[in-house]
């Protein structure tokens, strides 16, 4: 061990990365005892057993080798088939599929094959921890796009077109959305579309919350006019069908893209664990009334949880996605990290501040529902003796 390790020479590249502002967050409260956690972004729910059953049986059966680098072809042709019947889109599970550890890869293979040092990536402010992040990993330069809550926090297409240079290679957007619960209508995501298309841009569209919506319907970027071939669509199993653990996602583009992905991927990962991939067709075939009951549910707690952030005093837009609420703190007139840090030790409600999600998140803080109904009660009934405090 060296006696002197700040003579290490970090990477420009590590030392632009700021630490996730979640994860500090649950560093904390894994010291308080008695905390209720409103803050990782994380069903509740166990795996479905059926699903479960089928990683098992993988292993009973001594299915435990390599796959190929892309993915089983059983379950790119499952997913095939997942992304007709669901989006309408049409992707050649042999060429244009990429099964991934989670979407977190499949996002950093997609910003590794797309951009060159320099090139800049319009993405939507706030927004989900990584997007920055991985765009700086490779090389390029985030260039942050206001979303504001009298807008329902929806990406206006003329903000991004006042934002693109001749160095603007892609747009990243997250919707449903991480940590608004914002839904993008179809009208403003094609007038989106409409920029990439005239400015030769491509989008990477992160869609892992797809299937989690409430009363509207989710578009999916690609299946706009004109955009499969201009798109790069993620998504995965972590969120809809209870899977987090099993990091398991994929990605859908054109083959040159998916190729350049795979190379990338060949050289860091190899291949999904092969247990997960089992358990990911048995999803793909036989999990919608799992994700059904699910949503169902996850509706009761979205209501209950934004009328009492309203009730209590904390104006909250009403998510249409995922399953997250993204209140407005500014009555108390705390900054968002000084709100949390004070309701964590004081009432033990965990919330993620929203300047961990960018700029415009100052202000909010993000409260997950995707627990149970008795703790999203008594987290209020707790948030609301805090806001009496300081409100």
């Amino acid at each position: 061990m060296p006696a002197n390790p700040g003579k290490y020479h970090i990477s420009q590249r590590a030392n632009q990365l700021s630490p996730s502002g979640i994860r500090k967050f649950f560093d904390l409260l894994a010291s308080i005892e008695g905390v209720i956690s409103l803050g990782v972004g994380e069903p509740d729910f166990a795996t479905p057993w059926h699903i479960s059953e089928a990683a098992i049986y993988s292993l009973e059966k001594g299915m435990t080798m390599y796959t190929s680098n892309s993915g089983m072809p059983e379950l790119r042709q499952e997913l095939s088939s997942h992304l007709r019947n669901n989006f309408s889109l049409e992707y050649d599970p042999a060429s244009e599929l990429l099964i991934t550890v989670g979407v977190s890869e499949a996002l950093d293979l997609a910003m590794r094959a797309l951009i060159n040092p320099g090139d800049e990536v319009i993405i939507p402010d706030p927004c989900y921890v990584a997007y920055g992040s991985c765009v700086i990993l490779a090389e390029g330069v985030p260039v942050m796009v206001p979303t504001h809550q009298e807008n329902n926090f929806e990406l206006n297409a003329e903000d991004v077109e006042a934002r693109i240079t001749p160095k603007t290679r892609a747009i990243l957007i997250g919707y449903p959305a991480n940590p608004t619960g914002a839904v993008m209508s179809r009208e403003h995501l094609s007038q989106i579309a409409e920029v990439a298309r005239r400015h030769g841009l491509m989008v990477i569209s992160d869609e892992i919350y797809a299937k989690l919506v409430y009363g509207v319907e989710h578009t999916s970027v690609a299946s706009l006019p004109g955009m499969k071939e201009n798109t790069v669509l993620l998504g995965g199993f972590s969120k809809a069908y209870a899977m987090t653990g099993w990091r398991i996602g994929y990605a859908a583009a054109p083959r040159e893209i998916i190729a350049a992905m795979t190379k990338i991927h060949q050289y860091t990962m190899m291949c999904v664990p092969t247990m997960a991939q089992y358990a990911a067709i048995e999803a793909l075939k036989s999990g919608e009334d799992d994700v059904a009951e699910m949503v169902e549910d996850y509706n009761r707690r979205r209501l209950v949880i934004v009328k009492g952030l309203c009730e209590i005093g904390l104006s909250c837009f009403e998510p249409k996605g995922a399953f997250y609420a993204f209140p407005s703190i500014k009555s108390t007139g705390m900054t968002s990290e000084e709100f949390a840090e004070r309701l964590l030790t004081e009432e033990k409600v965990a919330v993620v501040p929203g300047s961990a999600f960018g700029q415009c998140g100052e202000g909010y803080v993000r409260c997950c529902y995707a627990t149970s109904l008795a703790e999203i009660e008594e987290s209020l009934s707790r948030m609301k003796r805090f806001i009496a405090k300081y409100g």
